[in-house]
């Protein structure tokens, strides 16, 4: 049947090819001329580019000579010239797609070219990597290529000041990593002068290694956080508590889930551990939390594998780079569940103040394009989620790597056994081997087999990543051994030392399959790099994760019946299959679950765009007094309607309408019951505004316009920053139980939806609300002067506990004594400033 479709359809990269390669002609037949341009006509070239497009001229028009003048700027400024293939994933690039292009094949110098033509358009071109020692690498070598070519270069680094970034994003092209350029757009929306914001508008990002940013990492939102006061002595009876517990009896764990919940035995424990009647009565809801928190900290979350513990901190270890993650910390309690398990001081829980998915960040550019060496595998999901094609483009040589078929073992001892019995064969004879592990441990285990074979070799796991790009380059080197987690050292290549192709290149063993076959693929791919020789294998056992979760008992019962021991592994294609329809069925669930996070975050996205939006409108704005009376007038409006519901109007409640506008907007007296009797809420309201803009005009008189302005701008700022906080954490809320609707019959995304609708809404009024009172009431002092109503964290989220400052207290008129302080402290007037 696919043969046929084949027949009747083309095969779909193909036709992308064929499609490319006339294109590619084209390029390559401007080579004569671009030879007679001297160094200095290349810069001139970049000019007319330049202004070719403010006349009107397309991108897309002018590509075939821009990528010539790439090409032979390279060959002056590098010494590199650009292959057929990295021209055609160069195409792909500048259409908005996924190059697909494997280990070796020069990713890096393929994006040169749509990055110079995209930079054109003066609006900036940001380069995207999976780490900062990258980054900076590409910067410098690749800068040479474009400073050449006329254009500048920026690299946006984490230790930066704001002026440095600044001037990084006014390059035409600037190099980052995907943190980075996620945290200051954050950042960003959080300043109180424009003059503090770093970023331009998105324009055009190439992603490298897009299969790790836009998947790996899109289920993992970029927070910033400050500090909520929590207490940690619940964190530590809820360790206690589940210590005492036992697996079956107490609580149940699924292994497929990795879902942890506590037995009828276990809750009657609890209420008698607790002393209380009920667990899940209303009042005892954060106690349940902690519980459950405590529950996974010990059972779901393993120390070496989901985390390590460095210098009294737990910090996690990323599951697909293996790389440590300093300064993240796992949300909603998490993470201080594991530190009461461990022993170690308990930090404070963070509120979230700014957060963003890289889904939802990297969409909001007008174009995006990436390259990886494996992406076919989750193409449906870079099509429907960021609406980009995955073009496979073929290798500059054949590939020669001998891919052999999984070895299964019956155990993980015999595994292991084996695994190193083949490595020492292989150091013995000088072939080099990079051995892939999945967790931590796995690669601390072999390290130690290893030496006790004598096997000289390299770590290179969470606990010694600064190593990491010297210990990779080395990795083909003549002898050297070298075990890594996943696939850290993504982006470094591996390049083979004297003498080690005729061993057979390098060789690649994998000790465990990855839930993700992208992962595995990525691994073999370190081997057999620009056609050179190479072999990989996999090696199982019947205990692996992978294995217990979806591989089926009959296989084991089979080696039993076979009388087959631990040094007898079964070679099979059918078993190898059987391991990938695992794979496929795992990638499907995180998709669904991607798209699912996805989904609850665009309920927040929509809700973000607006606040921004209306945020860099306030700080831009020189006069704010017409969008404030609109505020104060749906105020008025909310108010007069809420008073005046009822048909009959001897019922309406005006005496209640004028003790508002008395504690909140007006002076005592300045409109009285008699004013707004007989008359219907449309005048109320007309009556009561022209009161308020007479106020607002004698506070203009009494006031420099500058002070006015700015005093607006001072309180606009503050409210709308307190209230989208405290928002965003009652959102968060709000999704943590959001699933319980499910048992009533009721979709719980509709649900969290029309809620977080509402809810924003009241945030809304809650803002206008208070705008009014402070404008109206506040007096102004000299001193005004915006400021935080958090302080801005580092460029990693969460990772210090920020505490929020308390406004500047405004002196304010009719402020009753059991109102809260306009200081914002939380506190009644009388136990604060009204003391």
């Amino acid at each position: 049947m696919r043969g046929l479709l084949k027949k009747v359809f083309g095969d779909g990269t193909q036709r992308q090819l064929n499609r490319l390669q006339p294109v590619v002609d084209k390029i390559e037949a401007l080579e004569p001329d671009m030879k007679k341009l001297s160094d200095d006509e290349f810069k001139q070239k970049t000019e007319e580019f330049k202004q070719r497009y403010q006349n009107g001229e397309t991108l897309d028009d002018m590509m075939v000579e821009a990528y010539a003048v790439v090409r032979e700027g390279a060959k002056r400024a590098l010494g590199l010239h650009p292959y057929p293939v990295q021209l055609m994933g160069a195409i792909a690039l500048h259409e908005g797609n996924i190059a697909e292009m494997k280990t070796g094949e020069g990713k890096t110098l393929a994006s040169t070219m749509p990055a110079y033509l995209n930079a054109i358009t003066g609006k900036g071109v940001h380069i995207i990597t999976v780490n900062e020692y990258l980054a900076d690498r590409d910067a410098r070598e690749m800068g040479q290529l474009y400073e050449f070519l006329g254009l500048t270069v920026g690299l946006n680094g984490n230790a930066m000041s704001k002026e440095e970034k600044r001037e990084a994003y006014l390059a035409d092209i600037t190099y980052g990593t995907n943190n980075e350029f996620g945290f200051d757009y954050l950042r960003d929306n959080m300043v109180l002068y424009k003059e503090q914001m770093v970023q331009r508008p998105l324009h055009f990002a190439i992603i490298d290694e897009v299969d790790s940013i836009l998947i790996d990492e899109a289920r993992t939102p970029l927070i910033i956080s400050g500090s909520a006061q929590k207490s940690a002595n619940l964190y530590m009876q809820a360790n206690s508590f589940v210590r005492t517990l036992k697996n079956e009896d107490d609580y149940t764990f699924d292994e497929k889930t990795k879902g942890v919940q506590l037995t009828e035995e276990g809750m009657n424990k609890a209420e008698r551990f607790f002393g209380i009647e009920n667990l899940f009565d209303l009042n005892n809801v954060t106690l349940t939390h902690h519980i459950n928190q405590a529950l996974k900290a010990h059972v779901s979350m393993h120390r070496d594998t989901d985390y390590v513990v460095e210098e009294g901190q737990v910090v996690i270890v990323d599951q697909f780079t293996g790389r440590l993650m300093k300064g993240r910390r796992y949300s909603d309690g998490l993470h201080q569940a594991i530190e009461a398990k461990e022993g170690l001081q308990i930090q404070n829980e963070s509120m979230t103040l700014a957060s963003i998915t890289f889904q939802n960040f990297f969409r909001m550019y007008e174009k995006l394009a990436g390259m990886t060496g494996t992406a076919k595998t989750e193409e449906e999901e870079f099509r429907n989620i960021y609406n980009m094609d995955v073009i496979a483009i073929p290798t500059n040589k054949p590939i020669i790597r001998d891919d052999k078929s999984d070895l299964i073992y019956k155990t993980m001892e015999g595994k292991f056994k084996a695994v190193v019995e083949e490595i020492k064969q292989r150091y013995e004879k000088g072939q080099p081997v990079l051995v892939g592990t999945v967790a931590v441990e796995t690669s601390e285990l072999i390290s130690k087999l290893l030496k006790k074979a004598g096997v000289k070799h390299n770590v290179l796991n969470a606990k010694n990543h600064y190593r990491e790009a010297e210990i990779i380059e080395d990795a083909g080197q003549r002898g050297a051994v070298t075990i890594a987690t996943n696939m850290a050292g993504r982006g470094t290549d591996i390049k083979l030392g004297d003498g080690v192709k005729d061993l057979g290149g390098l060789a690649v063993i994998g000790t465990e399959r990855h839930e993700s076959r992208r992962i595995d693929n990525q691994l073999r791919g370190r081997s057999g790099r620009q056609g050179d020789p190479g072999v990989t294998q996999f090696y199982l056992s019947m205990e692996d994760e992978l294995m217990r979760r979806f591989g089926s008992d009959n296989m084991r019962a089979m080696m039993d019946k076979l009388g087959m021991d631990d040094s007898q592994p079964i070679e099979s294609k059918m078993v190898s299959r059987a391991v990938e329809s695992a794979q496929k069925r795992v990638e499907g669930n995180n998709f669904d679950a991607r798209k699912t996070i996805l989904s609850y975050d665009d309920v927040l996205r929509q809700q973000r765009e607006i606040i921004y939006k209306q945020r860099f409108d306030v700080i831009e704005s020189d006069n704010l007094r017409e969008i404030i009376e609109q505020m104060i007038r749906t105020t008025v409006e909310n108010t007069v309607q809420s008073h005046t519901q009822d048909d009959v109007e001897e019922n309406w409640n005006i005496q209640a309408i004028i003790e508002y506008l008395n504690a909140n907007l007006l002076e005592q007296g300045l409109i009285s019951e008699q004013d707004l009797k007989g008359k219907d809420p449309e005048e109320m309201v007309d009556l009561i505004m022209e009161k308020i803009k007479d106020k607002y005009d004698q506070k203009e008189e009494e006031l420099s316009p500058e002070q006015m302005r700015e005093f607006e701008k001072v309180i606009l700022l503050r409210t709308v920053d307190t209230k989208w906080m405290d928002h965003i954490d009652q959102m968060d809320q709000l999704r943590q139980g959001i699933h319980l609707r499910a048992y009533g019959q009721n979709d719980p995304l509709r649900e969290y939806q029309m809620e977080g609708f509402a809810m924003f809404e009241q945030m809304v009024d809650s803002i206008n609300e208070e705008v009014a009172r402070y404008v109206m009431k506040a007096q102004i002092r000299d001193n005004l002067q915006r400021q935080e109503v958090a302080k801005d964290a580092k460029a990693v989220s969460g990772d210090e506990d920020k505490k929020k400052v308390k406004k500047p207290f405004v002196k304010s008129q009719d402020v009753g004594r059991n109102e809260p302080c306009p200081c914002g402290s939380g506190k009644k007037y009388k136990h604060c400033h009204g003391r």
